[in-house]
């Protein structure tokens, strides 16, 4: 009996969060704790679904594309709204959103033609910044911190949030804002070594199949 790829359990978790993100898009304009609610449980989720993946045995190419694009449109659909919130900022959103497509397609396009299952399988020999951004613990803070910065500066379009420390003069999301910021930094740092470095691989295998190909003729 063929297996069914549709429904194994971290594709289950998949739909999951598209179902999720799509509640959350509902609620961004006006509802803003319902919007982050859902919009952060998607991103939790994005842990599990690779947990499952391998407690299951039910790694799949289609699983990993489907993880793949929710991340990406979850993160432009909030940015999307941020640049309604903040129009004087339309510009840096937009370069926000290429950077991070640009990056991360580059580095999948890159570790398809050397022959990688995933894009987060680094070797030894690969950028040592690299390797330790994919690292799982590492991925995870850096993805988690810059959702939370995102979210934060959403938030903060409607309120400032609760104050949990009378002594300290800001709400809750500002202190978010604060100690998520340097992770949103790093992140967009790496994303640029990420693309440089993708880029660099990818056209070494170009200039290594034009060599091959004008020795064959």
């Amino acid at each position: 009996m063929s297996e069914n790829v549709f429904l194994f359990i971290p594709n289950i978790i998949g739909y999951i969060r598209v179902i999720t993100l799509i509640i959350s898009f509902y609620y961004m304009p006006t509802t803003p704790l319902y919007a982050a609610f859902f919009y952060l449980l998607s991103n939790l989720l994005d842990a599990f679904d690779g947990l499952a993946a391998r407690r299951f045995s039910q790694t799949s190419g289609f699983g990993a594309v489907l993880d793949m694009v929710t991340d990406k449109c979850a993160t432009a659909g909030l940015m999307v709204v941020l640049s309604n919130f903040y129009p004087d900022h339309i510009l840096t959103f937009q370069l926000l959103i290429l950077l991070d497509i640009f990056s991360h397609w580059l580095q999948v396009y890159s570790s398809l033609l050397h022959g990688e299952s995933s894009h987060k399988f680094i070797g030894d020999d690969a950028n040592p910044i690299m390797k330790f951004y994919y690292e799982r613990p590492v991925l995870f803070m850096m993805c988690a911190g810059n959702e939370l910065f995102f979210c934060s500066l959403y938030l903060l379009y409607f309120t400032n949030g609760p104050v949990f420390l009378p002594f300290i003069d800001a709400g809750a999301w500002w202190l978010l804002l604060f100690c998520s910021t340097p992770i949103f930094v790093l992140k967009q740092l790496v994303s640029i070594i990420q693309l440089v470095v993708a880029s660099q691989n990818i056209a070494s295998i170009d200039v290594a199949n034009r060599a091959h190909n004008r020795n064959q003729s």
